[in-house]
């Protein structure tokens, strides 16, 4: 699909963003690891919500979803606690997140394999220290040099000390953190080098607690311990907006200089809240009463110095505004960008280059000196099967004179698959185009 986007002066109502991919995905795992029916409330309807729906099943969860009067999902899901059923291939799809959660619970079975169709993307990934991770623990692990396929022979694990890098993802953390209460024993867990993504572990932690998992972590979240003997209990869990997809329509909104609003946000250990003040700093009106977000608009948007690693899911979305702002923008610590989709540093630059736009990176770093008045546009952009290529494209063909071509614009569909309708019905120029 294409997305031909238009200039467009401005944007203006409110909407409901979707519902958190992070908080989804890990609500649906607790779920499953439960023996008893769990609800879910509200989850994301994304590509990695239903590669995690699909691979659940596939290990011997059995879902099943009810809508309510208003139209809105309930998925109950029984689960199969400390036993999966093996299905022999676990393929993620192109969810990097879903596949490192589940190598956990692919521990516990004798004989796994793990493959993807997106050779290209998640085939790319690295997991090697995740599975050295598991190897400490009694897994035998095979991979194209940490990369997918992956083949692990598990089932006879052991409690322990066990270290972990933190330098690459939090995921190969919360996976292990995930599994450690299945194994009977107790586990202690090291963080080595350093820990990126902190905010995504008190999001793993939260949902663990809320299970009925104890775990003993350290302040810095540098060492946990997870006592043995423990098991995942049944519950309600409710999932709130996803500030990540929320962050790229306030862009959008911050760009066009609009009155908008967001509802559904609240104050949870999404990292991505970041967003509110950010845009204050660039200059833009934000107000927040604990729901909703309204941007009130601005005379004109500045640079920023900001780091990038507390809320990395919102990174991209941010150079869009950071490209119409005065002055010079700075984001930094996102060296983990480049084990996305894509290389989503190097790749955003090339593209944003190619619109005119001022920018270069840095091994851990983009920095940005913006032009107010917009750009020329006129051109196509690939979107490397990478969701957030796709939004912060978007968010600055809205200011291009003569528009931009968004190629395989459906990679939105990842994290927000309503993304274009949604900025559509906020009044954006865009034509979809199969």
């Amino acid at each position: 699909m294409k997305a031909l986007i238009q200039y467009t002066e401005r944007l203006q109502g409110h909407l409901d963003p979707p519902s958190s991919k992070n908080y989804t995905t890990r609500y649906l795992l607790v779920a499953a690891l439960a023996e008893g029916e769990s609800v879910v409330h509200f989850p994301a309807h994304s590509d990695d919500a239903e590669a995690m729906l699909r691979c659940l099943r596939a290990l011997g969860a059995q879902i099943r979803e009810e809508r309510d009067p208003q139209g809105k999902t309930h998925l109950h899901i029984r689960g199969f606690g400390r036993h999966p059923a093996n299905p022999g291939v676990v393929d993620p799809g192109n969810a990097g997140a879903v596949l490192r959660l589940l190598l956990g619970v692919g521990s516990l079975l004798p004989d796994v394999s793990f493959e993807t169709r997106f050779t290209e993307s998640l085939g790319q990934r690295p997991h090697g220290d995740l599975l050295g991770a598991l190897e400490q623990l009694g897994v035998q692990t095979e991979s194209a040099a940490g990369r997918l396929p992956v083949r692990l022979r598990g089932g006879n694990l052991h409690g322990g000390r066990v270290q972990v890098s933190g330098a690459k993802s939090s995921q190969y953390l919360s996976s292990l953190l995930f599994l450690a209460p299945l194994i009977g024993e107790a586990v202690q867990i090291e963080v080595i080098d350093e820990l990126v993504s902190q905010p995504l572990i008190h999001t793993t932690l939260e949902v663990m607690a809320q299970a009925g998992i104890e775990v003993e972590a350290a302040p810095n979240l540098l060492s946990y311990r997870i006592p043995g003997g423990q098991a995942y209990r049944v519950g309600a869990y409710t999932v709130n907006g996803d500030y990540p997809s929320a962050a790229a329509m306030l862009a959008a909104g911050a760009v066009t200089n609009s009155r908008i609003g967001v509802d559904r946000l609240f104050e949870d250990c999404q990292g991505e809240r970041a967003v509110v003040p950010l845009l204050r700093r660039m200059g833009v009106g934000v107000d927040f009463d604990g729901h909703r977000v309204t941007l009130r608009g601005h005379q004109g948007l500045r640079g920023v110095d900001f780091d990038g690693d507390r809320a990395t899911d919102m990174v991209l979305a941010m150079l869009g505004v950071a490209a119409l702002a005065e002055g010079q923008s700075r984001f930094h610590g996102i060296a983990n960008l480049r084990l996305k989709e894509c290389d989503c540093i190097a790749v955003p630059v090339r593209e944003l280059q190619r619109l005119g736009v001022d920018c270069e990176e840095g091994p851990a770093e983009i920095l940005i000196r913006g032009c107010p008045a917009g750009y020329e546009g006129g051109v196509e952009v690939p979107t490397y099967h990478d969701h957030r290529v796709a939004q912060l494209l978007t968010i600055v063909g809205l200011r291009c004179r003569r528009g931009l071509t968004v190629l395989d614009a459906e990679n939105v569909g990842k994290s927000y698959p309503a993304f274009f309708q949604d900025l559509i019905g906020l009044g954006a120029r865009i034509e979809l185009v199969e």
